[in-house]
Protein backbone atom coordinates (compact mmCIF):
# COMPACT_ATOMS: atom_id res chain seq x y z
CA UNK A 1 0.00 0.00 0.00
CA UNK A 2 1.34 3.34 -1.00
CA UNK A 3 -0.01 6.49 0.57
CA UNK A 4 -0.13 10.45 0.27
CA UNK A 5 -0.14 13.02 2.84
CA UNK A 6 -1.39 16.49 1.90
CA UNK A 7 -0.09 18.10 5.22
CA UNK A 8 2.51 18.62 7.50
CA UNK A 9 4.18 21.47 9.22
CA UNK A 10 7.68 19.57 9.47
CA UNK A 11 9.65 22.36 8.09
CA UNK A 12 8.69 24.94 10.19
CA UNK A 13 9.68 22.84 13.16
CA UNK A 14 13.09 22.31 11.79
CA UNK A 15 13.07 25.91 10.71
CA UNK A 16 12.30 26.77 14.25
CA UNK A 17 14.54 24.68 16.07
CA UNK A 18 18.25 25.11 15.10
CA UNK A 19 20.25 21.93 14.52
CA UNK A 20 17.37 19.73 13.24
CA UNK A 21 17.42 18.03 10.69
CA UNK A 22 14.89 15.88 8.10
CA UNK A 23 16.84 12.99 8.14
CA UNK A 24 16.44 12.52 11.81
CA UNK A 25 14.39 13.88 13.94
CA UNK A 26 12.33 13.50 17.37
CA UNK A 27 9.07 15.48 15.78
CA UNK A 28 6.05 13.35 13.89
CA UNK A 29 8.03 13.23 10.46
CA UNK A 30 11.63 12.18 9.73
CA UNK A 31 12.79 10.77 6.10
CA UNK A 32 13.95 7.24 8.35
CA UNK A 33 10.35 6.91 9.72
CA UNK A 34 8.93 7.91 6.31
CA UNK A 35 10.89 4.64 4.96
CA UNK A 36 9.58 2.62 7.28
CA UNK A 37 5.93 4.29 6.71
CA UNK A 38 3.78 3.80 3.11
CA UNK A 39 4.28 7.27 2.03
CA UNK A 40 5.96 7.95 -0.89
CA UNK A 41 4.82 11.41 -1.07
CA UNK A 42 4.53 14.18 1.47
CA UNK A 43 3.31 17.77 1.14
CA UNK A 44 5.32 19.93 3.12
CA UNK A 45 3.69 23.43 3.87
CA UNK A 46 5.40 26.18 4.90
CA UNK A 47 3.40 27.45 7.80
CA UNK A 48 3.51 31.04 8.99
CA UNK A 49 1.98 32.02 11.84
CA UNK A 50 1.00 35.72 11.47
CA UNK A 51 0.80 36.60 15.31
CA UNK A 52 4.23 35.52 15.56
CA UNK A 53 6.38 36.64 12.62
CA UNK A 54 6.81 40.60 11.48
CA UNK A 55 7.71 39.88 7.49
CA UNK A 56 5.72 36.94 6.54
CA UNK A 57 7.03 36.92 2.82
CA UNK A 58 10.71 37.07 4.21
CA UNK A 59 9.89 34.18 6.81
CA UNK A 60 8.54 31.99 3.87
CA UNK A 61 11.25 32.92 1.96
CA UNK A 62 13.31 31.65 4.77
CA UNK A 63 11.24 28.49 5.25
CA UNK A 64 11.72 27.60 1.23
CA UNK A 65 15.47 28.09 1.34
CA UNK A 66 15.41 25.64 4.35
CA UNK A 67 13.21 23.56 2.82
CA UNK A 68 15.39 22.97 -0.41
CA UNK A 69 18.70 22.52 1.95
CA UNK A 70 16.94 19.48 3.29
CA UNK A 71 16.16 17.96 -0.27
CA UNK A 72 19.89 18.56 -1.45
CA UNK A 73 21.45 17.00 1.79
CA UNK A 74 19.32 14.00 1.34
CA UNK A 75 18.56 12.96 -2.13
CA UNK A 76 19.59 9.32 -1.24
CA UNK A 77 16.34 9.11 0.35
CA UNK A 78 13.96 12.20 -1.22
CA UNK A 79 13.25 14.45 -3.77
CA UNK A 80 11.60 17.36 -4.69
CA UNK A 81 9.09 16.98 -7.27
CA UNK A 82 6.86 19.34 -9.49
CA UNK A 83 5.84 17.10 -12.22
CA UNK A 84 4.21 13.72 -12.15
CA UNK A 85 7.56 12.86 -14.32
CA UNK A 86 9.64 13.29 -11.19
CA UNK A 87 7.05 11.68 -8.96
CA UNK A 88 7.36 8.70 -10.96
CA UNK A 89 10.87 8.73 -11.61
CA UNK A 90 11.33 8.57 -7.96
CA UNK A 91 8.68 5.76 -7.35
CA UNK A 92 10.93 3.62 -9.92
CA UNK A 93 14.11 4.58 -8.71
CA UNK A 94 12.92 4.00 -4.43
CA UNK A 95 12.54 7.40 -3.45
CA UNK A 96 10.52 9.57 -1.60
CA UNK A 97 9.07 12.33 -3.26
CA UNK A 98 8.37 15.90 -1.58
CA UNK A 99 6.04 18.78 -2.64
CA UNK A 100 6.23 22.27 -1.79
CA UNK A 101 3.17 23.94 -0.25
CA UNK A 102 2.20 27.04 1.40
CA UNK A 103 -0.22 27.34 4.54
CA UNK A 104 -1.33 31.47 5.20
CA UNK A 105 -1.65 33.41 1.82
CA UNK A 106 -0.34 36.53 3.58
CA UNK A 107 3.15 36.51 2.16
CA UNK A 108 2.00 37.17 -1.07
CA UNK A 109 0.55 40.53 0.30
CA UNK A 110 -2.16 40.06 -2.65
CA UNK A 111 0.37 40.48 -5.20
CA UNK A 112 -0.15 38.45 -8.28
CA UNK A 113 3.67 38.70 -9.05
CA UNK A 114 4.60 37.18 -5.34
CA UNK A 115 2.43 33.96 -6.78
CA UNK A 116 4.13 33.72 -9.70
CA UNK A 117 7.38 34.27 -8.07
CA UNK A 118 6.49 31.72 -5.48
CA UNK A 119 5.43 29.47 -7.96
CA UNK A 120 8.84 29.59 -9.68
CA UNK A 121 10.47 28.75 -6.48
CA UNK A 122 8.49 25.03 -6.56
CA UNK A 123 5.18 25.99 -4.66
CA UNK A 124 2.30 23.69 -6.17
CA UNK A 125 -0.17 24.21 -3.15
CA UNK A 126 -1.33 27.17 -1.20
CA UNK A 127 -3.77 27.35 1.74
CA UNK A 128 -5.72 30.56 1.02
CA UNK A 129 -5.99 31.39 4.64
CA UNK A 130 -4.95 30.22 8.16
CA UNK A 131 -6.61 31.31 11.12
CA UNK A 132 -6.27 35.17 10.36
CA UNK A 133 -7.94 37.20 7.75
CA UNK A 134 -5.37 38.38 4.84
CA UNK A 135 -5.12 40.18 1.62
CA UNK A 136 -7.38 36.79 0.06
CA UNK A 137 -9.93 36.21 2.42
CA UNK A 138 -11.06 34.89 5.58
CA UNK A 139 -11.10 32.24 7.88
CA UNK A 140 -14.13 30.17 9.88
CA UNK A 141 -12.07 31.16 12.67
CA UNK A 142 -13.13 34.58 12.85
CA UNK A 143 -17.05 33.38 13.07
CA UNK A 144 -16.49 30.98 15.35
CA UNK A 145 -18.94 31.11 19.02
CA UNK A 146 -16.85 28.86 21.29
CA UNK A 147 -19.01 29.20 24.18
CA UNK A 148 -22.14 28.48 22.14
CA UNK A 149 -21.04 26.10 19.60
CA UNK A 150 -22.15 28.13 16.71
CA UNK A 151 -20.72 29.36 13.30
CA UNK A 152 -22.05 32.71 12.35
CA UNK A 153 -23.99 32.43 9.21
CA UNK A 154 -23.02 36.04 7.89
CA UNK A 155 -19.32 35.83 6.77
CA UNK A 156 -17.07 37.28 4.14
CA UNK A 157 -14.89 34.71 2.14
CA UNK A 158 -12.85 35.66 -1.05
CA UNK A 159 -11.60 39.53 -1.48
CA UNK A 160 -11.82 40.95 -4.73
CA UNK A 161 -7.93 40.34 -5.28
CA UNK A 162 -8.60 36.91 -3.93
CA UNK A 163 -10.87 36.35 -6.70
CA UNK A 164 -8.22 36.96 -9.32
CA UNK A 165 -5.39 35.22 -6.72
CA UNK A 166 -7.42 31.81 -7.18
CA UNK A 167 -8.14 32.68 -10.94
CA UNK A 168 -4.54 32.71 -11.45
CA UNK A 169 -3.44 29.82 -9.68
CA UNK A 170 -5.81 27.82 -11.83
CA UNK A 171 -3.84 29.16 -15.07
CA UNK A 172 -0.61 28.60 -13.50
CA UNK A 173 -0.72 24.68 -11.92
CA UNK A 174 -1.37 25.51 -8.23
CA UNK A 175 -3.32 23.85 -6.52
CA UNK A 176 -6.10 26.08 -4.21
CA UNK A 177 -6.07 24.78 -0.75
CA UNK A 178 -9.18 25.82 1.20
CA UNK A 179 -8.73 24.28 4.70
CA UNK A 180 -8.62 26.64 7.67
CA UNK A 181 -11.13 28.84 5.48
CA UNK A 182 -14.65 30.32 6.06
CA UNK A 183 -17.84 28.41 4.46
CA UNK A 184 -17.94 31.61 2.01
CA UNK A 185 -14.61 31.67 1.19
CA UNK A 186 -15.26 27.95 0.01
CA UNK A 187 -18.55 28.80 -1.80
CA UNK A 188 -16.72 31.55 -3.63
CA UNK A 189 -13.71 29.21 -4.69
CA UNK A 190 -16.85 26.79 -5.80
CA UNK A 191 -18.24 30.32 -7.54
CA UNK A 192 -15.12 31.61 -9.33
CA UNK A 193 -12.96 28.46 -10.24
CA UNK A 194 -13.49 25.27 -12.67
CA UNK A 195 -10.75 23.14 -11.63
CA UNK A 196 -10.55 20.32 -8.89
CA UNK A 197 -9.47 22.55 -5.51
CA UNK A 198 -8.34 20.35 -2.23
CA UNK A 199 -9.61 20.60 1.16
CA UNK A 200 -5.78 19.24 2.55
CA UNK A 201 -6.40 19.20 6.04
CA UNK A 202 -10.31 19.00 7.54
CA UNK A 203 -13.14 16.79 8.24
CA UNK A 204 -16.60 16.14 8.57
CA UNK A 205 -18.49 19.10 10.74
CA UNK A 206 -21.69 16.83 11.01
CA UNK A 207 -19.54 14.36 12.96
CA UNK A 208 -17.59 16.57 15.06
CA UNK A 209 -18.93 20.10 15.31
CA UNK A 210 -15.36 22.15 14.76
CA UNK A 211 -15.06 25.07 12.62
CA UNK A 212 -12.31 23.68 11.45
CA UNK A 213 -14.40 20.86 9.78
CA UNK A 214 -16.47 21.14 6.44
CA UNK A 215 -20.20 21.07 5.96
CA UNK A 216 -21.71 18.70 3.99
CA UNK A 217 -22.97 21.30 1.44
CA UNK A 218 -18.96 22.37 0.79
CA UNK A 219 -18.39 18.15 1.23
CA UNK A 220 -20.64 17.59 -1.79
CA UNK A 221 -19.21 21.25 -3.51
CA UNK A 222 -15.92 19.93 -3.35
CA UNK A 223 -16.09 16.44 -4.60
CA UNK A 224 -18.63 17.35 -7.38
CA UNK A 225 -15.87 19.61 -8.46
CA UNK A 226 -13.50 16.76 -8.79
CA UNK A 227 -11.43 17.95 -5.93
CA UNK A 228 -10.13 15.87 -2.10
CA UNK A 229 -10.90 16.22 1.34
CA UNK A 230 -7.75 15.20 3.33
CA UNK A 231 -8.59 13.63 6.61
CA UNK A 232 -7.38 15.56 9.69
CA UNK A 233 -5.93 13.14 12.45
CA UNK A 234 -6.06 16.16 15.54
CA UNK A 235 -8.10 14.83 18.15
CA UNK A 236 -10.30 17.97 18.13
CA UNK A 237 -11.35 17.83 14.92
CA UNK A 238 -12.22 14.02 14.92
CA UNK A 239 -14.30 13.64 18.26
CA UNK A 240 -16.08 15.63 20.78
CA UNK A 241 -14.33 16.01 23.93
CA UNK A 242 -16.43 13.60 26.04
CA UNK A 243 -16.43 10.81 23.26
CA UNK A 244 -15.41 7.19 24.68
CA UNK A 245 -14.51 6.06 20.93
CA UNK A 246 -10.71 5.63 20.17
CA UNK A 247 -9.07 8.31 17.50
CA UNK A 248 -8.92 5.70 14.76
CA UNK A 249 -12.70 4.86 15.29
CA UNK A 250 -13.49 8.57 15.25
CA UNK A 251 -11.52 8.85 11.82
CA UNK A 252 -13.09 5.92 10.08
CA UNK A 253 -16.63 7.94 11.24
CA UNK A 254 -15.14 10.88 9.33
CA UNK A 255 -14.41 8.65 6.25
CA UNK A 256 -17.29 7.06 5.94
CA UNK A 257 -19.40 10.04 6.32
CA UNK A 258 -17.04 11.77 3.69
CA UNK A 259 -17.82 8.98 1.35
CA UNK A 260 -21.63 9.08 2.13
CA UNK A 261 -21.92 12.66 1.01
CA UNK A 262 -19.27 13.04 -1.73
CA UNK A 263 -18.67 9.82 -2.76
CA UNK A 264 -15.10 7.64 -1.94
CA UNK A 265 -12.85 9.24 -4.74
CA UNK A 266 -13.10 12.93 -2.82
CA UNK A 267 -11.13 11.24 -0.20
CA UNK A 268 -7.24 11.44 0.95
CA UNK A 269 -4.95 12.18 3.69
CA UNK A 270 -4.05 15.27 5.24
CA UNK A 271 -2.22 14.52 8.61
CA UNK A 272 -1.01 18.01 9.86
CA UNK A 273 1.71 16.27 11.68
CA UNK A 274 3.97 18.43 13.16
CA UNK A 275 1.26 21.18 13.65
CA UNK A 276 -1.21 19.07 16.07
CA UNK A 277 -0.33 17.59 19.61
CA UNK A 278 1.04 13.95 19.69
CA UNK A 279 -1.70 11.56 20.39
CA UNK A 280 -0.26 7.66 21.36
CA UNK A 281 -3.08 6.46 18.88
CA UNK A 282 -1.83 8.24 16.18
CA UNK A 283 1.88 9.73 17.11
CA UNK A 284 4.19 9.69 14.04
CA UNK A 285 3.91 9.00 10.17
CA UNK A 286 4.55 5.59 10.67
CA UNK A 287 1.00 5.37 12.35
CA UNK A 288 -0.89 5.48 9.17
CA UNK A 289 -0.60 1.75 9.33
CA UNK A 290 -3.23 1.72 11.48
CA UNK A 291 -5.68 3.62 9.31
CA UNK A 292 -5.22 0.93 6.86
CA UNK A 293 -6.03 -1.91 9.04
CA UNK A 294 -8.86 -0.02 10.76
CA UNK A 295 -10.19 -0.02 6.82
CA UNK A 296 -9.88 -3.31 6.08
CA UNK A 297 -11.63 -4.26 9.27
CA UNK A 298 -14.28 -2.27 8.31
CA UNK A 299 -15.01 -4.01 4.92
CA UNK A 300 -12.89 -1.47 2.48
CA UNK A 301 -11.74 -3.22 0.05
CA UNK A 302 -8.10 -3.23 -1.43
CA UNK A 303 -9.22 -0.49 -4.25
CA UNK A 304 -11.10 1.51 -2.10
CA UNK A 305 -8.05 1.70 0.46
CA UNK A 306 -5.59 2.24 -2.29
CA UNK A 307 -8.17 5.48 -3.71
CA UNK A 308 -7.69 6.55 -0.01
CA UNK A 309 -4.55 6.29 0.67
CA UNK A 310 -3.14 7.60 -2.85
CA UNK A 311 -5.43 6.81 -5.65
CA UNK A 312 -7.15 10.26 -5.26
CA UNK A 313 -4.64 12.50 -5.19
CA UNK A 314 -2.64 11.35 -7.61
CA UNK A 315 -5.37 11.44 -10.05
CA UNK A 316 -6.29 15.31 -8.79
CA UNK A 317 -1.99 16.13 -8.79
CA UNK A 318 -2.14 14.76 -12.64
CA UNK A 319 -4.24 17.08 -13.40
CA UNK A 320 -2.02 20.04 -12.43
CA UNK A 321 1.85 18.79 -12.17
CA UNK A 322 2.07 18.46 -15.75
Amino acid sequence: MRAIDMHCDTIMKIYQASGTELRENNFQIDLFRMKESPTVLQNFAMFIPLDEVDDPYRVCREMIACYHTEMGKNTDLIRPITTMAEYEENQAAGRLSALLTMEEGAPLAGRLDRLEEFYDLGVRMLTLTWNFENEIGFPNALYWNDKLQTLDTKQKGLTEIGIKIVQRMEELGMIIDVSHGSDQLVRDVLTYTKRPFVASHSNARSVCNHPRNLSDELIRGIADQGGVIGMNYYEAFIRPSNSQQSLIEGLMHHIQHFIQIGGIECVGLGSDFDGIEEHPELADIRSIEKIEQALREAGFSASEREKIFYQNVERLYREFLS
